[in-house]
């Protein structure tokens, strides 16, 4: 197998802690790969006016393979206001550098899966009918259409004369038609039938890999009537080409609410961005919360892996660090596994499954304290001991130097230190 290139964006906060944890996992399964450091977040935002620059897009563009910590990310006004003082008034726009790394490479199917590992303490439990409880096997994905629907940016706040003349022609705006324009904000849901086919279409192969019964759209034709429907009418469309896999239908709200009944039915849901994200997340909750939640952002061409956590600034000056970088590294197994390298992916898999069961090592969420610098003396393990675990589990097999572009050598060795 030709050797890849993997371009690095610890990105920020505890990104740049969780990051280099999971290259070490990666070595120790023996992955061969050159990695590349790449800016991105907000520090760029601040002092280049563009948290995604294009230097990174241009590395993303030839290597095709990118691994993801996390960002910093604020509204635009917010956004301003931290600006370098020489930037400011140049006419410089805030916008999310994933949400824009997704549109600008059409990474439009994300995997979220949602697994529960047996022995992990934050893992659902529910009363049994007659006395104790029961702890249901939870292995479901999400897949979220990731480039439209209500994160395809089309926004306003005093939307132009033209937006409100268009606007008008629909009979239920008339309410909205004398409202001042600075106090009317407008964003336009976005669904397309050829991203709505693929996505889905996604989601059905993935049933079939895993021989599970069904798959279900989880919308809201009822009331967002055309987009919803949309997504709805397009799967009915591709699981004719599945005979046997059933499709189920759902609203989102009362989706939400079954998850908390019976999660264990649901192995296989689609959805559009933001309902996708909501139902990844609530999901998340149930297997452990987001130290547990890794995503792939996958393309035609490019594929960009990440935890969905977000960068946790209070806590990424803690010494010793204190997160969970379990999320960051099942995306790592993601990653090898999108590219052929299943073996060494389930290997990281039972490692993570073997020490979460064994219970002798658990960061701060999962014992279920406030995060804060007092956790480690109140029990809990740090990033680095549970990633010490991990790798004793895989037997920390020696492995030859890293080969990594200079860049990204001293950012390894400054986010490791």
């Amino acid at each position: 197998m030709a050797k890849r290139t993997v371009v690095t964006m610890p990105g920020d906060g505890i990104g740049k802690q969780v990051l280099p944890e999971a290259l070490k996992v990666l070595d120790a399964v023996g992955f061969d790969a050159d990695y590349v450091h790449a800016d991105i977040g907000w520090e760029c935002w601040r002092n280049e006016g563009n948290a995604l620059p294009q230097r990174t897009i241009d590395l993303l563009a030839k290597h095709k393979l990118g691994l993801f910590g996390a960002i910093t990310s604020k509204p635009n006004k917010a956004a301003q206001v931290e600006l370098k003082p020489e930037l400011r008034s140049k006419g410089y726009v805030y916008y999310s550098p994933i949400v824009t790394m997704r549109q600008r490479f059409n990474l439009d199917v994300c995997v979220r899966p949602c697994v529960g590992f047996a022995g992990n303490p934050l893992n659902y439990i529910r009363k049994k009918s007659g006395v104790g409880f029961e702890e249901p096997r939870i292995d479901s994905t999400v897949f979220r259409q990731n480039t439209e629907g209500m994160y395809a940016g089309i926004e306003w706040t005093n939307p132009p004369e033209n937006v409100r003349a268009a606007l008008a022609t629909h009979g239920k705006f008339k309410p909205f038609a004398d409202v001042p324009g600075p106090d009317i904000a407008i964003s336009v849901r976005v669904i397309t039938r050829s991203a709505a086919r693929r996505i889905v279409a996604a989601a059905f192969e993935y049933a079939k890999k895993r021989s599970f019964k069904g798959v279900t759209i989880c919308e809201k034709p009822n009331v967002v009537r055309e987009t919803s429907g949309m997504m709805e009418e397009t799967a009915k469309e591709v699981a004719q080409n599945y005979p046997g896999i059933a499709l189920w239908s759902t609203n989102i709200d009362a989706q939400l609410m079954w998850l908390n009944k019976n999660p264990e039915d649901y192995n296989v849901i689609v959805a559009s961005n933001l309902f996708g994200d909501i139902l990844s997340d609530a999901f998340a909750g149930l297997v452990g919360g987001l130290g547990f939640a890794a995503s792939g952002n996958i393309g035609q061409e490019v594929a960009v892996f990440e935890p969905t956590h977000g960068s946790a600034p209070k806590y990424a000056e803690l010494d010793p660090p204190i997160v969970n970088p379990i999320a960051m590294i099942l995306s790592a197994a993601m990653m090898i596994d999108h590219i052929g390298e299943t073996e060494k992916a389930n290997r990281i898999r039972e490692a993570i499954a073997g020490v979460i069961c064994e219970g002798k090592i658990r960061t701060y969420d999962m014992l279920r304290l406030p995060g804060g610098p007092n956790v480690i003396s109140q029990g809990a393990a740090s990033t680095l001991q549970m990633t010490d675990a991990i790798l004793e589990k895989l037997g920390k097999p020696q492995t030859s130097a890293r080969r990594v572009s200079q860049p990204a050598a001293r950012e390894y060795a400054k986010t490791s230190a």
